[in-house]
């Protein structure tokens, strides 16, 4: 019998924190992940935002950008596949994650092209290899129009950034009503935010949810403002000609935020580039399968030397 009220006793604090603590708990699970990635956090301070960061490895610097609504934690448990190879670097973008927020700054992605390369020179780098997921990956490949010449590869993981891409039946939604499931009012509506950004849903505890979604809420009316200022950045059509850069452009076959058919877009821009296209894959290719995703990108890298 006193086994029995132990085992209440040790469901119902477990009950209690899990409801109460949401936040806590999901810092302690991303504190282990970053740890089994050989990830260490860091922090920079740019343009007057605080820029946290993870940063592990040794060797050729990848820098991973993360997509809308997303952080640098994305890339976390893809990361553990990378940092044996690479020296890698993943920050927070202003405006989301852990960084710093101004609702009066601008976020469109020349702005945040140019926080980047300052980023970039306060870590003391000039030579990178450089990916980046849906508006990650649009800001990486923009980044090549100015900075070219420190880029040794580019990998895009569903970019946004070009006409095809942003022809998804959930953007002409948005661009008619304003709803997004990206843009999230309630808690309980970033569900809703997993299921259109994954077809293959990673392992999320249901505290991680809850926080994630509280995050989310309370960044609704910055991420709004966000939003417009990206759709409102030109389309990498209209700002550069095909680089040369060779380019890794990987997109889930079952992306319903960004147009798969956006990949022949990118490979026109970048001619010297291969195309992946993952069956079962949504939105987060590295989320949804980071062995797999990962595997291939060393594949390609080795092609590379």
């Amino acid at each position: 019998m006193v086994l029995v009220y132990v085992i209440a006793a040790a469901l119902a604090v477990l009950f209690l924190v899990t409801r109460l603590a949401p936040e806590g708990l999901t810092a302690v699970g991303l504190m282990l992940e970053r740890r089994l990635s050989g990830l260490a956090s860091k922090n920079a301070m740019v343009d007057g935002f605080d820029m946290p960061y993870l940063d592990g490895g040794k060797g050729e610097v990848l820098l991973l950008i993360h997509g809308f609504g997303g952080d640098k934690d994305n890339f976390t448990r893809l990361a553990r596949f990378l940092t044996p190879h690479y020296r890698v670097i993943i920050p927070d973008l202003p405006g989301f994650g852990a960084a710093s927020r101004d609702l009066k700054a601008s976020y469109s992605m020349a702005d945040q092209v140019g926080r980047i390369h300052a980023f970039l020179g306060q870590l003391g780098i000039d030579r990178l290899h450089i990916g980046g997921n849906s508006m990650g990956g649009f800001i990486a490949a923009q980044f090549c129009a100015p900075y070219g010449y420190m880029v040794e590869s580019l990998w895009l993981l569903d970019p946004g950034g070009t006409l095809a891409s942003h022809d998804s039946p959930l953007l002409r939604h948005y661009e008619k009503t304003g709803e997004n499931p990206l843009l999230v009012r309630r808690v309980e509506d970033f569900n809703n935010t997993i299921r259109a950004t994954t077809h293959k849903a990673p392992f999320l505890p249901g505290f991680a949810r809850v926080a994630l979604g509280r995050r989310a809420v309370a960044d609704f009316d910055l991420h709004t403002r966000i939003m417009r200022q990206m759709a409102e950045s030109p389309m990498l059509e209209n700002t550069f000609k095909p680089m040369p850069t060779p380019a890794l452009i990987v997109w889930g076959k079952q992306d319903q935020i960004l147009n798969p058919a956006g990949a022949e877009s990118f490979r026109q821009l970048f001619p010297n580039s291969q195309v992946i296209l993952m069956d079962g894959i949504g939105h987060l290719p590295m989320a949804e399968d980071p062995a797999q995703t990962a595997n291939d990108y060393l594949r390609y890298r080795a092609a590379l030397k």
